[in-house]
């Protein structure tokens, strides 16, 4: 039976039923394949069987619950910026705008991300059209302050803000 398919935007609000969590906000990624999710405290057992806890310690969505998978796989993920990881992939169930998915997801440390998870195109087809003009009412925790610091330090000194965040951090590892 076909499912008619749900108009989402370029955000949204997901809902993940075994962490009993509610109002994540998730980026829509139509150019990414893969969908991704912040997970830390990750463990492998000698046995082979993975162990995570979604999100991290400073978030709040973090429950601290421990999740383990058997079902697991490795992809490399190359970025747009031409990095690439290799991340463990594990099947998670999730809801978005009110439909329960079941796909799977790339574990890897979001904490600098402005949204924690990422959804991309394998979990989208044929079951959303995205509009890029609609967005979640759901916002992820305020960036910006941090984006408005940024601006006034270059209106205050463009030499200095570019000598600091271009020439002196050619590994791209800024910590604001």
């Amino acid at each position: 039976m076909n499912q008619k398919m749900i108009t989402i935007g370029r955000t949204a609000s997901a809902a993940f039923p075994a962490e009993g969590i509610h109002d994540v906000p998730v980026k829509i990624d139509t150019g990414a394949d893969s969908s991704s999710i912040w997970a830390s405290e990750l463990h492998m057992s000698k046995s082979g069987v993975l162990s995570f806890t979604l999100f991290g310690i400073g978030s709040p969505y973090y429950s601290g619950k421990r999740h383990t998978a058997k079902n697991y796989t490795a992809s490399l993920i190359r970025s747009s910026n031409g990095n690439a990881q290799i991340r463990y992939k594990v099947p998670l169930s999730i809801e978005l705008e009110g439909r329960k998915i079941r796909g799977t997801f790339t574990l890897a440390d979001r904490s600098k991300n402005t949204y924690p998870v990422l959804v991309g195109c394998a979990l989208l087809n044929k079951k959303f059209v995205v509009d890029v003009s609609k967005r979640s009412k759901i916002r992820p925790p305020a960036q910006h302050e941090k984006i408005g610091a940024l601006t006034e330090e270059l209106k205050q000194d463009p030499l200095g803000f570019f000598e600091k965040y271009h020439i002196d951090n050619q590994r791209g590892d800024i910590e604001l």
